[in-house]
């Protein structure tokens, strides 16, 4: 994609990579993770070559998601620390959702809603991998029950992930020109003074 030399960047290579690398290793997985989960699913162990194999590839792929998930909060954490702005942001959702946008609070790098995602996955992440080291069994033995307790709440987990994932892709889709900046890493001024007025002064220093 040829870029506007007006554009602006909003995401480096290495963020984007950061990105892709921890969505790919989710929905990985999503899959083996529903692959264990019940019988009807088994079938997609055949996307890793067999049930042993699923079995494991998959905490090896979490430490890896894990790894560079903690990379990925670590240059955003800053960004996506709640403010009064993102308060009152949060208040008039209702008029994101109906379209009218353009009196929206002004907002960062990120929306209200961006960073309560963020927080949001970022406990949960917290929760799978935890629950995920004490179910890894290949290097240590716990009680039966310690176990079990880690099992439930790693789906649990597993299933508020997944659904703020879900929440996630349909808000980057319907927003237009979103997902367009973690595949080039740009997007227009007008994009960004609409939807992010308070980052697009920063990076511009233009206060109209």
């Amino acid at each position: 994609m040829q870029r506007n030399p007006r554009d602006l960047v909003r995401y480096t290579a290495s963020e984007r990579a950061n990105h892709w690398i921890v969505g790919i290793c989710f929905i990985l997985l999503a899959l083996s993770g529903l692959a264990f989960f019940h019988p009807a699913f088994f079938w997609l162990t055949n996307l890793f070559g067999g049930g042993p194999w699923t079995r494991i590839l998959h905490p090896y792929v979490g430490v890896v998601m894990g790894l560079f998930f903690v990379i990925m909060a670590c240059r955003f954490a800053k960004l996506n620390v709640v403010e009064s702005r993102d308060i009152e942001w949060l208040k008039n959702v209702d008029k994101m959702i109906d379209g009218d946008d353009h009196d929206m609070p002004e907002q960062g790098k990120y929306n209200g809603g961006q960073k309560l995602l963020f927080w949001g996955l970022v406990i949960g992440m917290l929760l799978i991998v935890a629950t995920g080291f004490v179910m890894w069994r290949a290097w240590w033995t716990l009680p039966v029950n310690v176990v079990r307790a880690a099992s439930l709440v790693h789906a649990a987990a597993a299933v508020w992930m997944i659904g703020l994932i879900i929440l996630h892709i349909y808000a980057a889709i319907w927003t237009r020109g979103t997902i367009r900046a973690m595949l080039y890493g740009t997007v227009t001024r007008a994009w960004a003074k609409q939807h992010h007025r308070g980052w697009y002064r920063k990076v511009t220093g233009d206060n109209d």
